[in-house]
């Protein structure tokens, strides 16, 4: 799986020297992918194609960020970026339509985790975002 590639470099943090993938970063993939599989599973059951979709964009979602192959890790970043803007996207689009029932209640608390599940991978193996922008504004600059 990924391992950590941030290095301290004149004050900033940079992308450079893998750290190991530690039984706590096993423990947080593994509640993501089933955060969004249990999701996926909600909507799954609730037929139409709306939330069929839905539940097809999570399941891709969930094996995306387990996936061994090697361009799944070096851009599992754009992966957890993918993943928690859909996981707000589809908070939002039943903040205005609803239906507002328990099942979709528990949904929504199973995403809210699934973000937060996400921000911290995200900071644990990218940094922080601001930080993730200035190395890709670099790369950026520096390609021309």
């Amino acid at each position: 799986m990924d391992g950590d590639h941030r290095q301290e470099h004149n004050g900033m943090t940079t992308a450079a020297t893998p750290q190991p993938f530690s039984l706590a970063d096993a423990i947080r993939r593994a509640a993501i992918v089933a955060l969004a599989l249990g999701t996926a599973s909600i909507h799954a059951g609730l037929g139409g194609l709306l939330f069929t979709l839905n539940a097809v964009g999570y399941v891709v979602g969930a094996t995306a960020m387990i996936a061994p192959l090697a361009i799944a890790s070096r851009f599992r970043w754009v992966i957890r970026i993918g993943l928690a803007g859909y996981a707000a996207t589809t908070i939002a689009a039943w903040a205005v339509q609803g239906p507002f029932y328990s099942t979709a209640y528990l949904a929504k608390a199973i995403e809210l985790t699934l973000i937060a599940l996400l921000v911290v991978d995200f900071v644990r193996f990218d940094g922080s975002p601001p930080a993730m922008i200035r190395r890709a504004m670099r790369g950026i600059l520096t390609v021309g």
